[in-house]
């Protein structure tokens, strides 16, 4: 049997989940400017595989890497870190 690779995870916020079995997350990462030196925020946004619908705006997931699902869908919802505060 073949050992898989490490797959990437990263955490973000979902920002849509309008879509059926997908939602859009979005990530955040700081990157040191290089005429500057000052830090700066890089937002990413990445669809990923939720196949039970279960998350919300706002919530904050665990997406890991995985095998292209469909044209834009490449990363898959691990698990949720944290549900979103009802207002």
């Amino acid at each position: 049997m073949k050992k898989r690779g490490i797959k990437r995870q990263l955490v973000g916020i979902v920002i849509s989940d309008k879509m059926d079995k997908t939602v859009l997350v979005q990530v955040e990462r700081l990157v040191k400017h290089q005429l500057y030196k000052k830090y700066v925020r890089r937002r990413s946004k990445f669809a990923a595989h939720d196949g039970e619908n279960t998350c919300q705006i706002g919530d904050k997931v665990l997406i890991t890497e995985s095998r292209p699902l469909s044209r834009t869908k490449r990363w898959r919802v691990s698990k949720v870190v944290e549900k979103a505060v009802k207002l």
